[in-house]
């Protein structure tokens, strides 16, 4: 069996696969401790925000597909407002919670100078109890991770601190120390914003890298984009298809580290993947991120169909036949499993098309409803488009390891889906069929 590779190993450029080379690391923690007072850190500019919407209907939940967490489905799965406008069939409604992320810094304490990214949680007058659960959640899940310094994942986003402010409808001088922070009230009473401070160790995502490579896929075939070596086009895409397998290999190490510590991630998509780089050129020194943990799940033997925010999870488990506390533990790994088996077509077709030609939920509509999960029915219809040849021809690699891999990971049975190691010591997974 092929072993897949630490986070210390890096895929050469020769046949041979994948071997050790010095990189440059993200600095270590210090300290697995948080800081819990404001004023060691000091807010910058805001970054932006996204929210999340309620699904009433979801075709593909007898599959056990993406997690449908009381109702609750986040926005940050890379789609596009175009494609959010598609779903108005399946009774998508705005959700209560928004999320605000601003840029940082720490200024006191051994961490001083360190760069942080603010995720801001609503107070109770804008969504409390689902807001009030999801960063509660969050931060016990990076907590419990964070608790043994010296068995930290570096494909977890870091977590550096978390705090409440007490304010209102508009927050002012955000560019002053929080604990400074000049707070007015529309109201007289009063809510408390959650505060999660993570290391800022990059500030795309996948979904980013994705609809960047599109467009300069777009620009290629348009012409604009000049190779004035004919191995040029043949070296780019060698790049992209190695970028985006150190980016599967990232997350599902991270997925790994998750399962292997009693915790499902239950969001997985493109937009909670998190990267240093979007640059093709710069994959060697990638290091992906998972993050955006507020829906995860604790499936210790004890906690199994526990959690309000579960609650979906376990009732789709019983519907699928799982009743005992192992069956219900193994939906629940097979659940995130899925999660990830949709984020690796997502990753294997956008990049790797023009900018229109496919966007996640056509491509998963198509998976899902039109081939029932058959996904080697799907390749042959996704063959007859030229304009998803190398898509076509990423997934085929290896004999067809990525067809492979994809099928297995979107059985319609769940009992018949890898486990994340597995899916991990996959050859399409550890870059062999680069260099076969």
């Amino acid at each position: 069996m092929l072993k897949a590779p630490p986070t210390s190993l890096l895929s050469s450029l020769e046949p041979g696969g994948w071997r050790r080379r010095p990189l440059r690391r993200s600095p270590p923690p210090i300290s697995a401790a948080l800081m819990t007072n404001p004023a060691y850190f000091e807010v910058g500019r805001y970054l932006g925000g996204y929210g999340f919407m309620n699904i009433t209907s979801y075709s593909s939940s007898q599959f056990g597909g993406l997690p449908d967490v009381a109702g609750i489905r986040d926005l940050g799965l890379g789609y596009s407002p175009e494609e959010i406008e598609r779903l108005r069939a399946q009774d998508v409604g705005e959700g209560e919670v928004n999320i605000r992320l601003y840029e940082g810094r720490v200024v006191q304490g051994p961490l001083k100078g360190t760069e942080t990214v603010f995720k801001v949680y609503p107070g109770s007058r804008f969504g409390a109890s689902e807001a009030d659960l999801m960063a509660v959640n969050e931060l016990r899940t990076h907590v419990f991770l964070q608790n043994d310094a010296s068995d930290i994942s570096d494909n977890i986003q870091f977590l550096l601190g978390a705090f409440e402010t007490a304010t209102g409808e508009q927050v002012y001088h955000i560019s002053l120390p929080i604990h400074k922070l000049s707070i007015q009230w529309c109201e007289t009473d009063a809510a408390f914003i959650q505060w999660l401070a993570f290391r800022d160790d990059g500030r795309y995502s996948a979904a980013d890298y994705a609809k960047l490579s599109s467009e300069r896929k777009l620009k290629e075939q348009s012409g604009s984009t000049s190779f004035w070596n004919p191995y040029d086009r043949a070296y780019r895409l060698e790049l992209r298809q190695y970028f985006v397998l150190r980016l599967l290999n990232g997350a599902m190490t991270g997925l790994v580290h998750m399962h292997s510590h009693d915790r499902l991630h239950q969001s997985l998509g493109p937009s909670s993947v998190v990267l240093n780089t979007a640059a093709d050129k710069n994959g060697r020194y990638l290091v992906p991120r998972l993050r955006d943990l507020a829906f995860s799940v604790d499936i210790g033997y004890s906690s199994v169909g526990d959690g309000a925010l579960s609650d979906g999870l376990w009732r789709r488990a019983t519907a699928a036949g799982a009743s005992t506390t192992l069956e219900k533990r193994a939906f629940g790994i097979a659940d995130d499993i899925y999660g990830a088996g949709l984020l690796l077509a997502y990753m294997s077709f956008i990049p790797f098309c023009e900018a229109g030609i496919m966007d996640g939920i056509s491509l998963q509509r198509l998976l899902e409803n039109t081939f029932r999960l058959d996904i080697y029915a799907a390749r042959e219809y996704l063959l007859a488009d030229d304009r998803l040849s190398e898509a076509v021809n990423f997934l085929d690699l290896g004999d067809g390891a990525g067809w492979e891999l994809l099928q297995a990971m979107l059985n319609p049975d769940y009992r018949k889906r890898p486990i994340a190691e597995a899916v991990l010591n996959h050859r399409f997974m550890t870059g062999a069929v680069l260099w076969n």
